[in-house]
């Protein structure tokens, strides 16, 4: 098919639509919703997140060396949205979009944001500046999840708490499992074969 060519800009979607929790040493706390982050690294585990510095966040981060990505969820669409748009330096945003902060495991200063099914302590390693957003590069120090999706058998079932992704300016919910790490080379079962012959 053919393509038209853009100019270069960021056009790698769907991305997580996550609220990134953080406070200052006096104890002031705030979000911001990032979806410039991922996964950097296994062992240790890090991740990032860009921010841009005049975000009212970005100081906070900057000054502890501490901040949480907070998972969000289709109940949480429009707090997502909301911490996004609205600036910390003129609402709490915790109190607007009634959000729960819960204390930190291994952080002095950044809170957890209860709401969500997961909550990612992280503690910055290194800050990149990149140009429009600097890089904050974290290890991931303990990770919080919330037990009503653990099942009977103790497994973590993230996917049952209906997850959000940001693509392209709109924000989705994941309907369909398409797959399973690994499916595309794993060898059929003898039901599973049965059952592709009959059709």
């Amino acid at each position: 098919m053919p393509k038209q060519v853009w100019k270069p800009g960021n056009m790698l979607y769907p991305l997580p639509a996550v609220m990134v929790s953080c406070a200052d040493k006096e104890g002031n706390a705030n979000i911001i919703t990032v979806a410039w982050t991922g996964t950097v690294c296994t062992a240790p585990p890090m991740l990032y997140i860009s921010v841009r510095p005049e975000r009212h966040s970005y100081q906070m981060i900057k000054e502890t060396g501490e901040f949480v990505v907070n998972l969000t969820t289709k109940k949480l669409a429009k707090a997502t949205d909301y911490c996004g748009v609205r600036s910390g330096r003129d609402v709490d945003k915790f109190q607007e979009m009634r959000l729960t902060k819960g204390k930190a495991d291994k952080l002095k200063y950044a809170p957890i944001i209860d709401d969500s099914p997961v909550s990612i302590e992280c503690r910055v390693v290194e800050i990149k500046q990149l140009g429009s957003h600097h890089m904050f590069l974290a290890e991931v120090v303990a990770v919080d999840v919330e037990e009503s999706y653990m099942d009977s058998k103790g497994k973590f079932q993230l996917n049952s708490s209906d997850l959000m992704v940001y693509s392209h300016g709109e924000y989705y919910n994941l309907k369909e499992q398409l797959g399973t790490f690994g499916y595309s080379v794993r060898k059929k079962t003898k039901g599973q074969a049965k059952k592709t012959s009959r059709r």
